[in-house]
């Protein structure tokens, strides 16, 4: 048992190692005299180490049908989403991201991957009649610099995005101060981010979202084409402890991919939704597609196109934001652009 992934004084899980105690099995086996004793911590520590194991096993409980079926509390909503902040780009998702599940967003460079994401983390922090989930967000960079710029000049035009929202309400959230950014390099970076110090920032109740840029950037330079296997592996295992953290925690995974040439007509099928680009494909294969609940691809609308239709009517950049397969939506899309104040789907 890793007892730094749980939310303990340091000199109880000190307590824990030189006591050799392995499992909650063991302490909840023990009374609390005998743990006081065996420990040498005072009964303060004792009861405090007690309720947070405790907690731990209660969190993990099952459901039964009949609370699924009365529904009454909005964490343990099936319909609850967490909103994009507009309400063009939620209407194409029937709501926004799923909580339970790992989301992709896949696109070429600048096609507005990191955008979303940047606003998705603003949303997060938004109460719950507003779409959001009332907390923070982690950001993890695996190549380039967190865009703190940008999230501060979409954080300063709040008021001009969302204008469902009073401005009171806007005013009183403190935007920066709920976005953690975690900057991981190499697999083993990431692997003891997303295992221990996200775990710990979920456990405290303090972020409901994490968003990942990009996941194909980690295993660009580890695995050469001999390495296939021991390459799906890795992306299993990263999957399934993703899965784990939104179960849990009923906490959304972002992961923005990047894209590939498509050398195959069933690559490109991959991507057949109207007005995606279909002459490339997400990166990392068949392995990584089978982790993912849904998989969204951004893309840029080109000259020519824009000239006609419904792009024709918006200056600057136009992209498509489109669903390439989820269990809850049909292939569809829909187009947006990004302002100063953030995306806005276009109608």
């Amino acid at each position: 048992m890793d007892w730094d992934q749980f939310d303990l004084n340091p000199k109880v899980i000190a307590a824990l190692k030189k006591a050799d105690i392995k499992s909650i099995k063991e302490i909840l086996n023990l009374s609390g005299a005998d743990l006081q004793r065996l420990m040498k911590l005072s009964s303060a520590d004792i009861q405090c180490l007690l309720k947070t194991v405790s907690h731990m096993l209660r969190r993990n409980s099952m459901l039964t049908a009949l609370q699924l079926y009365q529904d009454k509390d909005h964490l343990t909503s099936q319909r609850q989403k967490l909103s994009l902040g507009c309400s063009v780009l939620d209407s194409l998702l029937k709501g926004g991201i799923p909580l339970v599940g790992i989301t992709e967003l896949a696109g070429e460079s600048s096609a507005g991957k990191t955008q979303i994401s940047l606003q998705l983390c603003l949303c997060v922090q938004y109460p719950y009649k507003y779409g959001g989930l009332e907390s923070g967000a982690v950001y993890i960079c695996t190549e380039d610099a967190f865009p703190s710029k940008r999230l501060q000049q979409l954080i300063d035009h709040q008021h001009k995005l969302r204008a469902d929202v009073p401005a009171e309400i806007i005013q009183k959230i403190k935007f920066g101060n709920s976005i953690f950014v975690e900057h991981a390099a190499d697999l083993d970076t990431f692997h003891n981010c997303i295992t221990k110090r996200i775990s710990l920032l979920l456990a405290r109740g303090m972020v409901r979202l994490v968003v990942i840029d990009s996941i194909a950037a980690l295993f660009r330079c580890e695995f050469g084409v001999s390495d296939s296997v021991l390459k799906a592996r890795y992306l299993q295992t990263f999957g399934a402890q993703l899965h784990s953290l939104s179960t849990r925690f009923r906490t959304p995974i972002m992961c923005i991919n990047q894209v590939t040439d498509a050398v195959s007509e069933s690559e490109a099928a991959q991507c057949s939704c109207s007005a995606v680009d279909n002459r490339v494909s997400p990166a990392l294969g068949i392995t990584w597609a089978n982790q993912l609940l849904m998989r969204l691809m951004v893309s840029r609308v080109s000259q020519p196109e824009q000239s006609t239709g419904v792009a024709s009517h918006h200056t600057g950049s136009v992209r498509t934001l489109g669903v390439i397969f989820a269990p809850h939506l049909p292939p569809s899309f829909c187009y947006y652009t990004v302002k100063l104040e953030g995306v806005k789907g276009i109608k």
